[in-house]
């Protein structure tokens, strides 16, 4: 029996195993990142952050949050058909969608397609040194 058996694994069942232990590890990855940023979103100066919508408010409002590194992402995961607005009271603020496209809410609202990750970044675009901590008020609209 042992000259039918093949000596080695079936190469599509390696690689079928390889990738699946692949995306188990990115998976355990995203998890991390999340709960991080759950617990960050308490806090005014850490990020990356996770944010939810109230079930009956489509605004969230992030008031005197403190940027202290270049950026400071916002994780959010809207539904497919609803539309993402970012405004950000400081005009020295870029608020970018980067995650799962690259959009610029200076242009206007973001159509969300898929029920995804959806990453926000805002970042200093100020045309001086950036402060060591820059104060700012976000808002955050998720409409339908």
């Amino acid at each position: 029996m042992n000259a039918c058996s093949p000596k080695e694994p079936i190469e599509g069942v390696a690689d079928a195993k390889a990738a699946l232990k692949q995306q188990n590890i990115a998976n355990i990855e995203e998890n991390i990142k999340n709960s991080y940023a759950r617990l960050a979103a308490k806090r005014a100066d850490v990020c990356p952050k996770l944010i939810q919508k109230n079930r009956h408010e489509n605004t969230i409002e992030r008031t005197a949050e403190v940027m202290v590194d270049e950026h400071c992402d916002y994780f959010l995961y809207p539904h497919a058909g609803q539309r993402i607005t970012v405004s950000v009271n400081n005009d020295q603020i870029e608020a970018l969608l980067i995650v799962p496209i690259l959009h610029n809410f200076a242009d206007g609202q973001y159509p969300v397609t898929s029920y995804d990750k959806h990453v926000i970044r805002l970042s200093y675009n100020g045309a001086t040194y950036r402060p060591e901590r820059l104060n700012y008020d976000v808002a955050i609209s998720i409409s339908d």
